[in-house]
């Protein structure tokens, strides 16, 4: 069986992930019960993470405890950076050999979490099974756009729900293409 790698994210409703800076001030860090359950809904049903720097170090500056206990994260990087938690896992890989590792460690619903040039990347490579997309009521004109590259590709909408805050989400699948890029051998990823 192949891994589904999903990109969830939350997003303004001009396609924006981030202000220009990077702030994610403009929608509310506190979920409403409604947004919080289906998070967790979706949290647990995914058995890996796969980040890039940007994000990793965005998680980093904002300082508190690591969010993700309790799941492998494969942080894509080329700097030395601190481990956040024992299960963070920080390489040098190109996506497609990070996935075959991860599928290869046995994990089969990975989680791409944020980064609109990892996104695209992925994207671009064929890589990204699902999209889930939390649409906030909010214009922000600008910013880090929901993917930073990508190819034309069609998306098959699985489902939608809508939030007491207005928020709506949308989970597609995405249509596969026959002539995706042959992936290259992976790299041997062991998370702790």
């Amino acid at each position: 069986m192949n891994p589904s790698l999903i990109y969830h994210v939350t997003s303004s409703l001009d396609g924006y992930i981030a202000r220009p800076d990077g702030r994610i001030d403009w929608f509310d860090s506190l979920r409403q019960a409604d947004e919080e359950y289906a998070f967790q809904y979706f949290y647990s049903g995914i058995n890996a993470l796969l980040m890039g720097r940007g994000t990793y170090e965005a998680l980093l500056k904002r300082g508190g405890p690591w969010p993700y206990l309790g799941k492998p994260c494969v942080v894509l990087t080329r700097l030395a950076l601190p481990r956040a938690a024992d299960e963070i896992q920080l390489t040098h890989c190109t996506p497609a050999q990070a996935v075959a590792a991860l599928n290869e460690a046995g994990f089969q619903r990975i989680w791409l979490v944020g980064g609109s040039l990892l996104a695209g990347n992925c994207y671009t490579a064929g890589l990204i099974d699902e999209v889930v997309i939390n649409l906030v009521p909010h214009l922000l004109g600008a910013g880090i756009p929901l993917l930073a590259t990508g190819m034309e590709r069609s998306l098959t909408l699985s489902d939608q729900r809508r939030f007491n805050s207005g928020t709506l989400q949308v989970h597609y699948r995405v249509q596969k293409q026959a002539n995706v890029p042959t992936q290259i051998p992976a790299p041997r990823i062991n998370v702790a």
